[in-house]
């Protein structure tokens, strides 16, 4: 069931914005707090990246391009008591692509599990 927009979809959004920041892709204690340790991630390209890969991956690369990142149709919906899965368009430079992410709350702090990219075409 798709939530309306209350406090949690508010939050999960933002928590989103905020791993799109470039301060944020290069700082390797803000992502550990924010990625669960069981993380994972499929690429765009269909790439399997584990918790570790990926903080290598974005604190030893440029991640100046997503401060054009732009966010657009958010949904999020309700998985189980503290799961949400968040859906999302983002747009960087000429790439867009479809989103999703598993965020858990636990003790009242939202972590992403799971994330995974599907690129666009116009």
């Amino acid at each position: 069931m798709t939530s309306t927009w209350n406090d949690i979809d508010v939050a999960i959004i933002a928590a989103e914005r905020t791993l799109l920041d470039p301060a944020i892709r290069t700082d390797r204690a803000v992502l550990e707090r924010w990625l669960a340790p069981e993380f994972t991630e499929i690429g765009q390209s269909g790439t399997f990246w584990t918790r570790d890969a990926v903080l290598h991956d974005l604190t030893t690369t440029d991640q100046t391009i997503y401060a054009e990142a732009v966010l657009t149709e958010p949904r999020v919906t309700r998985l189980g008591h503290d799961l949400f899965l968040l859906t999302y368009v983002v747009e960087i430079g000429d790439r867009r692509s479809r989103r999703s992410s598993i965020w858990r709350q636990t003790g009242g702090q939202l972590r992403m599990v799971f994330n995974q990219g599907t690129p666009l075409t116009r």
